[in-house]
């Protein structure tokens, strides 16, 4: 099933919700009806995930912003993961909620807030190291493809995409941050637990295929082995001139053909996946030399070399209004699309993607660009302000992006408005959605929507670590 299905739905399940008494008694100091799944039908329980949740919930005023946290920061533990055994090792398989299938983006980002936990509990560092296997598996297959089953002989209804499609792949739309994403959670497993068990033979011939893959894209020596089209009535469901997208001129910068909202690009060169993928091949490097693999490090660093001098020569864009920003697609010829997706990798999360980004010139003229109204599809109105996307339409918002400006922002005020605005979002739920409109939050899509439940409760969690005081609003 495709995500755009459920763009224009609206959950009749939590209509009776949107009209209950305690709608209507948001801020007030009563208690929240109970929405999250039953303890007995969660799909994975920790305890350390419980601790968390009963310290925030107990230590917190705003008891709305406690409800939604308790609601939403185990939401991928409670509904979407599928933990085994195979051959003797973990073994998780991550859906992104309503969609039976695994995005190797979302698996990644739905456990990352997880991670500090890993050393205190140790079902919760075989259930992240069990993604980390099921997405080597994953890599080995077919490096192009977003998107997986468990069964790996199970058919897409995509079946019929002009692609190289194989059983046991959902989706097969080239995103550069289907593969940086792997690398950053084998990187952060790694920093939190010192375990370089999943690391073996077959994890570093699935990275080889990421250089490989990268290399490729680069399309110095021709198009690639990649090319796409559908049949579809959605242009960005599909690529242009016979499925290899339009022309980009090559300078180091890798081509992305889709974004990570799953829409293709424009223009070939996506800034932001390549910044990521830079700074995933900088952690790739240091896991390389840490395990002693034979990993060629020399070639993974001229290969960030080449990206990072093709982000400088074309990546940047002068502008009246902004002065220097980030470009959020170019092609080498002097084309730019200047805009921001909600959808991460994006421009807004630089900072939050690499750290050091937060002192960037460029990257910060960039931030305030991408939050103005020059840029194309950030959308203000009656029910907030915030990100969208072509995935989803126009002046409609994306929590991930209020998410994604609270978790960049130094400013106290400009994370308390966050707050505000996503604790208004939840139209009833007690959760967080796709997105919802500018002007009426009970208009949203996607009530099951795991990525944006987790990241949710990874924000509230860093704001109670470091200034709890932002929560007693």
């Amino acid at each position: 099933m495709n995500r755009r299905l459920f763009v224009k739905q609206t959950s009749l399940a939590t209509s009776a919700l949107l009209l209950s008494p305690y709608a209507r008694m948001w801020g007030a100091d009563t208690a929240f009806p109970v929405v999250r799944i039953p303890e007995s039908k969660r799909n994975f329980t920790s305890k350390a995930v419980e601790r968390v949740i009963a310290d925030v919930k107990k230590n917190i005023a705003n008891k709305e912003l406690a409800w939604l946290f308790e609601n939403c920061f185990p939401n991928t533990l409670d509904t979407t993961v599928d933990f085994t055994v195979v051959d003797g090792k973990p073994d998780t398989y991550v859906i992104t909620g309503d969609i039976d299938a695994m995005w190797l983006r979302d698996s990644s980002a739905q456990v990352w807030p997880y991670l500090p936990l890993c050393k205190e509990d140790e079902e919760m560092k075989q259930l992240i190291k069990g993604v980390i296997y099921r997405q080597t598996r994953c890599i080995i297959k077919d490096p192009y493809a977003n998107a997986f089953y468990k069964n790996e002989h199970k058919q897409s209804p995509w079946k019929s995409d002009d692609t190289k499609m194989q059983r046991g792949i959902h989706e097969r739309k080239w995103e550069i941050d289907s593969l940086c994403y792997p690398i950053r959670l084998a990187h952060g497993y790694w920093k939190e637990t010192g375990d370089t068990s999943p690391f073996d033979a077959q994890w570093v011939e699935a990275m080889k295929q990421v250089v490989k893959t990268f290399k490729e894209q680069q399309r110095i020596d021709g198009k690639g082995p990649y090319s796409f089209m559908r049949k579809t009535e959605f242009s960005t469901d599909t690529l242009p001139l016979n499925g290899y997208g339009y022309p980009a001129r090559p300078n180091g910068m890798i081509c992305s053909m889709f974004r990570p909202s799953d829409d293709a690009t424009i223009y070939p060169y996506l800034v932001p996946s390549n910044f990521f993928a830079f700074a995933s091949l900088g952690q790739l490097a240091t896991l390389a030399t840490a395990i002693k693999c034979d990993l060629d490090t020399n070639a993974i660093n001229d290969l960030m070399t080449q990206i990072v001098t093709g982000i400088d020569n074309d990546g940047k864009i002068k502008t009246g209004k902004s002065g220097e920003i980030y470009a959020y697609e170019v092609n080498g010829y002097g084309g730019c699309n200047l805009m921001d997706d909600a959808n991460v990798p994006s421009l807004l999360s630089l900072s939050y993607l690499i750290p050091g980004m937060k002192d960037d010139k460029v990257y910060n003229n960039t931030r305030k660009f991408v939050l103005s109204d020059n840029n194309p599809f950030f959308f203000k109105g009656k029910a907030g302000e915030g990100i969208g996307g072509p995935h989803a339409g126009m002046n409609n918002i994306w929590p991930i992006s209020i998410i994604m400006r609270g978790l960049t922002s130094t400013n106290d005020d400009e994370i308390k408005m966050c707050l505000s605005m996503l604790q208004r979002s939840h139209a009833g739920t007690g959760f967080m959605h796709e997105c919802f409109d500018k002007d009426d939050v009970s208009k949203y899509t996607r009530p099951w929507f795991a990525w944006a439940n987790t990241l949710f409760g990874e924000f509230v969690w860093k704001i109670y670590r470091e200034k709890p005081e932002l929560l007693n609003s």
